[in-house]
């Protein structure tokens, strides 16, 4: 009885410290855990959720001494009756999620060793028969010091586990055994590799044959009976390969950008799985932070499960200068163990992870497209101004009067009552624009992408192409652009929608429209072009990806050839229709 005591009391021990260990790292990851199983859905004691995290701490902190005192022979009648009362629960809990398929992975060694609902009640039966063997032999422990020393051991170890736990909750765990630590990648991690082993299914089909019903087990096949059918039920009998990372993307409104954030070179990803239950103390260090990022050439976005509402609202309270992306909650919780955390990406990789604890111990070298001047309030001014001039065209093109209104009230606008009245909107929003973006540019000169970044550096650029005064602003808009502070085609499309102004060939082909609009033969065509057998040359000079030809189709539609028309063409026509020369020096 003595060696069984004794090894069992070793086996026993080390387990639970070590169990507990791996728990005591990650007590926020566990508390997780637990909130599951208190969810109405498993044991449904939703009450005790709010306290998951504290009882997480008081169960991690009680495993490991428990271990502790086992080995070292302190109190070994409550050790015993406490490791007996502990197991006996989590027996049950374990039977109870493997046989009624509740919870899939019992958190028992945490996100470093996962095992099945059947491997967890195994594994707490066979330690239920050592811990018995220590109950009933308990006579057999004896403190391996004296009672000096050991009271020591004892009480240093509940302080150190106590001060381990508290110190994890305030950074971030010690060890990460998560697929998103520092070192992996990503998009490795949700991919699939194309030799994976594919889950084996069995499928029962039941038919009514005769009258009766009988069953046909295939694995997938529809079985050839004469028969009505009735129903099918699949089984896994094989598990196939899983990616260490299923739930994780990062989404718009309308879009899934995941593969593309994930690819950018230098990306910093603020993460807040509930912006409602976010720090104060970590929101309030994130403007500071994410300026100091951008400002030195990193990308920075922001992914949350929180709605639209609470990211506006975040954002305006804590002046952010960044957007929140969408992504599931329960993903967020494994990415980082703080709300909110930071990660850097390279590629996909992650670089560093930090609790906003640890904001300070992010080291940020700049990059080569670093703004070191960049002005966060005018960049927060233009982009107002961008998404007026796009959102009332956006709403004047929208067919739904619903969506209109709709749309018009996340911009602040008046709701008109006749759909044509958003017209009027229009035109009040240009007006408006156009004065705002006149006393920047006294102000500023063309503020461009070293001053306010991007696409914010564009917002001028389309206040002036929709306004009628080209002819005053294309030479600030052509040197901006010479300057590399807004992109060459910009320039190159604001001088040909000023030539075509001007009743002059254009440059770059990129304006269009349509005579004869109201006969019976309408004619697309490309405004007379300058040099026309260079023209995809200089196309491609100044940044345009498509030919004359291409940009022509994509402008027009299929069936559309481009056909170079001269300016006494475009004469001759105005003659036999007076109105269209007039209609062309009108297009906005």
């Amino acid at each position: 009885m003595k060696i069984l005591v004794t090894l069992s009391r070793i086996f026993v021990g080390v387990l639970f410290i070590i169990s507990g260990l791996i728990k005591l790292n990650d007590p926020l990851g566990f508390s997780y855990k637990l909130q599951e199983y208190f969810s109405t859905d498993v044991l449904n004691i939703p009450f005790l959720e709010p306290y998951a995290l504290a009882i997480s701490v008081i169960v991690v902190v009680f495993e490991v001494v428990l271990g502790v005192f086992l080995l070292i022979g302190y109190k070994p009648k409550f050790t015993v009756w406490s490791l007996l009362g502990m197991i006996v629960f989590f027996t049950f809990l374990t039977f109870y999620s493997a046989y009624f398929d509740k919870v899939k992975d019992c958190g028992c060694f945490g996100d470093a060793l996962k095992l099945t609902p059947w491997e967890s009640f195994t594994k707490d039966v066979v330690l239920l028969v050592f811990i018995l063997i220590l109950f009933f032999g308990v006579k057999h422990i004896k403190p391996i010091v004296n009672k000096l020393p050991t009271t020591i051991i004892a009480l240093v170890s509940f302080v150190w586990c106590l001060w381990f736990g508290y110190h994890v909750l305030m950074h971030l765990p010690t060890v990460d055994f998560r697929a998103y630590k520092i070192g992996d990648n990503l998009l490795e991690n949700m991919s699939v590799p194309e030799d994976a082993p594919k889950a084996v299914q069995e499928f029962t089909w039941t038919f009514k044959v005769n009258g009766e019903e009988k069953e046909f087990i295939t694995n997938g096949s529809y079985p050839s009976v004469d028969g009505e059918y009735v129903g099918v039920e699949t089984k896994v009998i094989k598990e196939g390969y899983e990616p260490s990372i299923l739930d994780f993307s990062i989404e718009t409104d309308e879009d899934d950008v995941t593969e593309q954030m994930l690819s950018e070179e230098k990306l910093i990803m603020i993460v807040s799985y509930s912006l409602e239950k976010a720090e104060k103390d970590g929101l309030k260090k994130l403007k500071a932070f994410s300026e100091d990022a951008i400002r030195k050439g990193y990308k920075v976005i922001g992914i949350t499960a929180s709605g639209a509402e609470t990211k506006q609202q975040i954002k305006e309270e804590y002046n952010l200068n960044f957007d929140f992306y969408l992504c599931d909650e329960k993903a967020l919780k494994t990415v980082v163990r703080s709300n909110p955390g930071v990660l850097e990406l390279n590629k996909g990789t992650v670089i560093q992870k930090e609790h906003w604890n640890d904001l300070d111990d992010l080291i940020l070298e700049s990059q080569p497209n670093a703004m070191p001047n960049l002005n966060f309030e005018l960049k927060k001014e233009l982009g107002e101004i961008l998404e007026l001039d796009q959102g009332v065209r956006k709403i004047y093109f929208t067919q739904s009067k619903e969506t209109k209104d709709e749309l018009a009230t996340q911009l602040n606008l008046p709701i008109q009552e006749l759909p044509e009245d958003y017209m009027k909107v229009w035109d009040s929003v240009d007006a408006d624009n156009l004065k705002r973006a006149e006393k920047l540019i006294s102000i500023h000169g063309y503020p461009g992408k070293s001053l306010v970044g991007e696409p914010e550096n564009t917002a001028i650029w389309y206040v002036i192409q929709h306004s009628p005064k080209i002819s005053e602003y294309i030479d600030v808009i052509k040197e901006a652009a010479d300057k590399d502070e807004i992109p060459k085609r910009l320039a190159a499309m604001m001088e040909d929608r000023y030539l075509m102004g001007e009743g002059k060939e254009q440059i770059y082909g990129t304006q269009g429209t349509t005579l004869n609009q109201n006969s019976k033969t309408p004619l697309d065509v490309i405004w007379p072009i300058k040099d026309v057998e260079n023209v995809n040359k200089r196309r491609a000079e100044v940044g345009f990806s498509e030919t004359i030809e291409e940009y022509g189709v994509n402008l027009f539609g299929e069936g559309f050839q481009f056909k170079n028309y001269t300016l006494q063409d475009i004469k001759r026509i105005e003659k036999e229709h007076p109105w269209i020369l007039e209609l062309l020096k009108d297009i906005k």
